[in-house]
């Protein structure tokens, strides 16, 4: 995996607490939410990455997770479409900010919609999952963009998760974190499959950056196996971010 030279986040909105979920966990902690915040922050700042922080939006409830409104590879950025009408404005700022770093942008279209949730890349390769945000229009964009910049891209149908990621992460030197329908996946069948079991599922969402993988805390079976693995791992509390469906892919564009 190319090393990693910024991250791309956004402040946690007051109107956080009110944002969509599907998740039974009760309302968040705003306080908490912002605190939970700043130390994923200080924590990619170890990784060494420049971080930049957009300032947050009352607007969007949901707009702390600035994975959703965009896909981005070294060398070009596809502003999303994102599947909620509630989250669909949130791309206007994520774009403006990319444009401090990207020139070349291409689009995702109606009524193609798609969010960033729904888009794993391993090496050169792409998965794009079909989700209640992310349908086949979306998926077919991203792909004919990804196949004519010289990338390869499958498209999966969900069955369980709530976005691709929530349930895979890709750790580089071919390995693959699996929870849920991903384990035994033939998609995934020439990857070493690092396997989590049900009761420790939310924590397939982990993110390799750089020379760390951040994975949430409380998962000591998920952190023995990573390290296994031969990787460093950042542990951080997540119960605010995941009352909201959040991950901690969600709160970052890396790149």
């Amino acid at each position: 995996m190319s090393q990693f030279q910024n991250v791309i986040v956004k402040a946690p909105a007051k109107s956080y607490v009110n944002g969509l979920t599907t998740s039974d966990l009760g309302t968040p902690d705003y306080d908490k939410v912002v605190e939970q915040h700043n130390a994923y922050v200080e924590a990619l700042k170890t990784c060494g990455v420049e971080v930049t922080a957009l300032p947050a939006d009352e607007q969007y409830p949901d707009s702390v997770f600035v994975e959703d409104p965009a896909v981005l590879t070294k060398e070009f950025a596809v502003i999303a479409n994102p599947g909620a009408d509630s989250r669909n404005g949130e791309k206007e700022a994520i774009e403006e900010a990319l444009k401090n770093f990207y020139d070349k942008f291409h689009r995702i279209e109606a009524p193609g919609y798609l969010d960033g949730g729904d888009v794993l890349q391993a090496d050169n390769r792409f998965y794009i999952g079909l989700s209640e945000r992310t349908n086949e229009e979306g998926a077919r964009q991203l792909k004919e963009i990804l196949e004519k910049e010289g990338y390869g891209a499958d498209i999966l149908p969900l069955k369980e998760f709530f976005h691709l990621k929530t349930g895979i992460a890709y750790l580089g030197n071919n390995n693959m974190v699996v929870a849920g329908e991903f384990i035994g996946h033939p998609a995934f069948a020439d990857y070493n499959q690092i396997v989590i079991g049900k009761e420790d599922e939310y924590s397939a969402n982990c993110i390799r950056v750089n020379d760390h993988v951040i994975i949430p805390a409380g998962y000591p079976e998920t952190k023995r196996k990573i390290e296994e693995a031969g990787y460093q791992t950042v542990e951080l509390e997540m119960s605010e971010i995941r009352k909201q469906d959040g991950g901690l892919s969600c709160l970052s564009l890396r790149f």
